[in-house]
């Protein structure tokens, strides 16, 4: 199958119905990532068919299990080159979504990405999200905030968690092996005003990826001294 055959086939197993439009999206999409990522690198993952499966697809299993109302907003902390935030705003247009990151550089490739999808409702922040967490703007305002990135999950927790308002929820991509991340976070989970909701284990879509999607709802005010100052989640994990 070509990976815009992977693509579709997969969104359907996942009960995501993608029409001609958002297909063009993702082919475009796909052929931005890998022009910029000739000049620098974005992915290791550079044959469009395994783009379409590791990246897109993954981003998209959220659907299958988190019902996600028109008009929410979403920020996807350390996004990278876009991922889940840029495929989760072309499945859902009316999405309201912040992609932030550190490293300048890929945010210079996430405008050229919005702007030539002409994605609306798109903000780019950059920064780090220990002191973005702490920004008036950003804290509590998010109904779900999102990461794929590689961080334990305790530390995860203390950088997204504070942006999700009450009531909305913190969501990361994990692989098949959690359990001992998940003992590990309970503490920080509840220290900073969340609740384990649910962990949803999956293949994704074809392939014989395994995948585990962990689902933290924000129950009460994360503390006001959460996040701590930059790294110092990292070096010093809630415990």
């Amino acid at each position: 199958m070509s990976a815009r055959e992977i693509l579709e086939s997969g969104a359907t197993a996942l009960g995501v119905r993608l029409d001609e439009k958002q297909l063009d999206a993702f082919v475009r999409y796909t052929a931005l990532l890998l022009e910029w990522n000739a000049r620098f690198n974005l992915t290791r993952i550079t044959e469009p068919e395994e783009i379409a499966v590791k990246h897109y697809l993954d981003s998209l299993s959220l659907l299958k299990y988190v019902q996600v109302p028109p008009g929410a907003k979403m920020i996807d902390m350390g996004t990278g080159a876009g991922f889940p935030g840029i495929p989760l705003k072309i499945a859902l247009p009316g999405l309201k979504l912040t992609l932030a990151d550190s490293v300048k550089k890929r945010l210079t490739f996430l405008e050229d990405v919005v702007g030539q999808l002409e994605l609306p409702n798109v903000k780019i922040l950059h920064g780090r999200a220990e002191d973005l967490g702490q920004v008036r703007a950003f804290r509590w305002e998010y109904d779900f905030a999102v990461a794929r990135a590689v961080a334990k999950l305790n530390v995860l927790c203390e950088l997204c968690v504070p942006f999700c308002r009450t009531g909305g929820a913190f969501i990361a991509w994990k692989g098949p092996d959690v359990d001992d991340e998940l003992a590990e976070a309970s503490r920080a989970i509840s220290v900073l005003g969340g609740k384990l909701e649910s962990v949803h284990r999956f293949v994704l879509p074809n392939s014989d990826l395994q995948r585990s999607l962990i689902i933290v709802r924000k129950t009460e005010q994360t503390p006001r001294a959460y996040p701590r100052k930059a790294g110092t989640p990292e070096r010093d994990p809630i415990k």
